[in-house]
């Protein structure tokens, strides 16, 4: 420990004021210490996520390397089967989807980002600050999406009937 009363090379604490003549000072870091402080200046962020991420790239190619020496092979027919809940396979495995499945998909979606952007709104909305510019915001942005609920009904996409 180097203290700043004493005469001689002195460290510099960043944590210590300027002002401070008697503050004891850590001895320089040496050794692995010594590097990862400093790692921590300049462009050194950089470097500790590049690590990390060629870290994890490699442990990630080791898993599959180790997978495909590892695991057990035997191609056959019972493999390359479709297997489902223990049940033998019956017809084709292609079935056609009605295409009135996808606007109830899509209005789920618009629903489903509506209710992410209205909760926490909610929350806020009872701070002062907000103001009426946040809730004239809101109700612009709810209005587009009952014009867009409204067009949907008018174009009967939301009626579940078989004569299509």
């Amino acid at each position: 420990m180097h203290d700043r009363s004493q005469p001689g090379p002195h460290v510099r604490c960043v944590s210590a004021p300027q002002s401070a003549r008697n503050v004891r000072c850590p001895a320089p870091a040496t050794g692995a210490l010594g590097r990862l402080r400093a790692v921590h200046t300049g462009l050194g962020g950089y470097l500790v996520l590049g690590g990390v991420t060629v870290a994890a790239l490699l442990l990630f190619a080791a898993a599959m390397v180790a997978r495909r020496l590892l695991a057990p092979r035997a191609p056959g027919l019972t493999k390359q089967s479709t297997y489902e809940s223990g049940v033998d396979p019956v017809g084709g495995g292609w079935a056609q989807t009605h295409v009135r499945y996808l606007a109830y998909a899509f209005l789920y979606v618009v629903f489903a980002v509506d209710a992410a952007y209205l909760f926490p709104w909610a929350l806020v909305l009872r701070d002062q600050r907000v103001g009426v510019a946040s809730l004239v915001e809101m109700g612009i942005f709810i209005s587009v999406i009952l014009v867009g609920l409204l067009h949907f009904a008018r174009r009967r996409a939301l009626s579940w009937d078989d004569d299509d």
